[in-house]
């Protein structure tokens, strides 16, 4: 162990780098294969099949000739999931107006003599729970 010196250990953190900056560039790449719908699936096997005969090479022609698509397919994912996030959200805290809009309709009912006083409790209570 004396012989592997701070220089070993650098390049040997840079490969590893490179090996882990590889596997992310394959996930990504792949996962952009089979999320393009615009691609066919002989398209698809032959991109496949490119990267894993020639991964480098694969990697790179991928990146030069679909690179752009790429970026739009990941950027149209990432806003139709924030959209479905908005749109949750929005429906969570609309259920909270609907409780104070339920009150309210019970408070109305309560005040015109349709519901006695034990029956808007009991609704409210209802409500709330």
């Amino acid at each position: 162990m004396d012989d592997f010196s701070l220089w070993d250990l650098m390049v040997s953190m840079f490969w590893f780098m490179l090996l882990v900056a590889w596997i992310w560039l394959l996930i990504s790449i792949l996962g952009d294969i089979f999320r393009d719908r615009e691609l066919g699936g002989g398209a698809k096997a032959m991109w496949v099949l490119f990267l894993i005969f020639l991964p480098w090479l694969g990697a790179l022609m991928y990146l030069i000739f679909r690179g752009n698509s790429m970026n739009d397919r990941t950027r149209q994912a990432m806003e139709e999931a924030e959209a479905r996030q908005r749109a949750y959200i929005q429906s969570a805290a609309g259920s909270t107006a609907s409780v104070a809009d339920q009150i309210r309709d019970l408070s109305a009912l309560k005040e015109s003599g349709h519901i006695s006083d034990a029956e808007f409790e009991q609704a409210k209570t209802k409500i709330l729970a």
